[in-house]
């Protein structure tokens, strides 16, 4: 693991409409970590990532601060150029008639729309992450006719087009059918193999690969376990986690989860 932090929070509180979203949060991300943040909905999780893009900010207080790329008055220019974040509106965005390498196309000009007449260049870097993301089966597909599961790694894809250092997938796997989820968790796992790091934020245990190595248990806006998969993924602590009665059980790469 890099020892070089992406993020830096100490005793970070924030607030959306005098609610208390965030509270004394304390966490260090680093880069080429692949990490899950996984709590229920509610508990904080999205705020998070509402801090890192900027669209709230932490409460100024002594003893406390916010930190990425070791700034805390970063730019935000500079957070979109560096970190690409996914979220489920972004598919709402784009024109379903786009063929799928027309949408990578599309992020290098930071646009939702066919792009005429582009570089030479651009197309070359669209046809290498095609076949990076082993996206040659869809990538003359129009996007409307794709399912949900190739919609969002669609979207994924352009969002790395751009080389970022980070890329946050926020709840990649809600309202996607159990096909879509396969095929998702598949493409996710081939991000793994790319020089990127990774925040996956959800409440979706089987979205949960040991690609990632480091889960982050958060509840009622504060953390409650942070560490390896291997160590924190267990019936214990995420009944605790959830206030449920579940086991959970361990695969070669994955976890399932069964009613007791």
């Amino acid at each position: 693991m890099s020892n070089i932090c992406w993020l830096d929070a100490k005793n970070t509180t924030a607030y959306k409409q005098d609610y208390e979203v965030i509270k004394n949060l304390s966490l260090k991300l680093f880069d080429n970590e692949r990490i899950i943040i996984l709590g229920p909905n509610g508990s904080g999780k999205s705020s998070i990532v509402d801090l890192i893009n900027r669209n709230i900010y932490p409460l100024v207080k002594r003893g406390s601060y916010f930190k990425i790329f070791n700034e805390e008055l970063i730019d935000i220019w500079k957070v979109r150029k560096y970190i690409s974040t996914v979220n489920n509106e972004i598919k709402f965005r784009i024109n379903k008639h786009l063929k799928v390498k027309d949408v990578l196309l599309s992020g290098l000009y930071g646009r939702f729309c066919k792009i005429d007449n582009p570089q030479k260049e651009d197309l070359v870097k669209v046809n290498e992450l095609i076949e990076k993301m082993f996206l040659n089966d869809i990538a003359n597909k129009k996007f409307g006719y794709l399912s949900d599961g190739e919609k969002q790694i669609s979207i994924i894809a352009r969002a790395i087009i751009n080389n970022p250092k980070v890329l946050i997938l926020d709840e990649p796997s809600v309202n996607i059918d159990l096909k879509s989820r396969i095929f998702l968790i598949k493409k996710i796992q081939d991000l793994s193999q790319l020089c990127i790091s990774i925040l996956c934020i959800t409440h979706d245990i089987s979205i949960i690969t040991k690609e990632y190595n480091r889960v982050i248990f958060l509840k009622d806006r504060e953390i409650i376990g942070d560490g390896k998969p291997s160590e924190l993924m267990n019936s214990k602590n995420i009944n605790q986690l959830f206030d449920i009665n579940i086991e959970l059980i361990e695969n070669s790469n994955s976890w399932d989860v069964y009613r007791v």
